[in-house]
């Protein structure tokens, strides 16, 4: 169900400065993606808690389930969340993750985009509970959408501009070491059609929130 690790597409290395990730494109066979995809929007047991925007609550703009190893709870947008136990088929996609990416993880974020107007914001995935220089896997299933990175250091007082990569179907982005300290990204809400997307980003928790 994996594309081989000889890939010839892939892994494709981002241009990014004490930074590195890297992205296959064709990770996961279509036809099992979007199998995937079916079971984990009919079978997670997603959240949308209120959360403070310019000082008022507003309902999260996606859905999200937080699955890990017993004990490991995380506070994300404030609040706590305590794992639901692993689902057979996200531990089976984890650890062909694992496998590529030569790295173990313990828990993963579930989001659920809706449509183009579920998002995230500009953020870095830099809890204490991940440790000083955290490695995030990203697996993105359904609609293909703009995903974008920013460096936090400007020069001269000029803030870097944004750079982008469309997320695929089927794909895995790594962000590796430096990243979640040197940039910040988000998924940008955008006026075209799109279909569900679902992202999973697998990450190894030392700590509990």
């Amino acid at each position: 169900m994996m594309i081989p690790f000889d890939e010839p597409s892939g892994p494709i290395k981002l241009n990014l400065t004490s930074a590195e990730a890297r992205y296959w494109p064709h990770f996961l066979d279509s036809k099992y993606a979007w199998q995937l995809l079916e079971h984990l929007i009919a079978k997670m047991p997603y959240r949308q808690d209120k959360i403070m925007m310019f000082g008022r609550p507003v309902l999260q703009p996606r859905l999200v389930c937080w699955m890990a190893d017993p004990g490991f709870n995380i506070k994300y947008s404030g609040l706590i969340m305590v794992p639901t136990p692993w689902d057979p088929e996200v531990l089976v996609l984890k650890q062909q993750v694992e496998a590529i990416t030569k790295a173990t993880y313990n828990s993963v974020l579930i989001n659920y985009y809706r449509d183009g107007h579920d998002s995230m914001g500009w953020h870095a995935d830099n809890e204490k509970e991940l440790g000083l220089n955290p490695i995030i896997a990203s697996v993105s299933l359904g609609a293909n959408r703009k995903f974008c990175l920013k460096s936090n250091h400007s020069t001269k007082g000029i803030q870097t501009q944004a750079t982008s990569l469309l997320l695929e179907h089927g794909s895995l982005l790594l962000m590796g070491l430096g990243v979640q300290n040197h940039y910040k990204h988000q998924l940008p809400k955008t006026a075209k059609t799109l279909g569900t997307r679902i992202n999973l980003t697998f990450r190894k928790m030392l700590t509990s929130a």
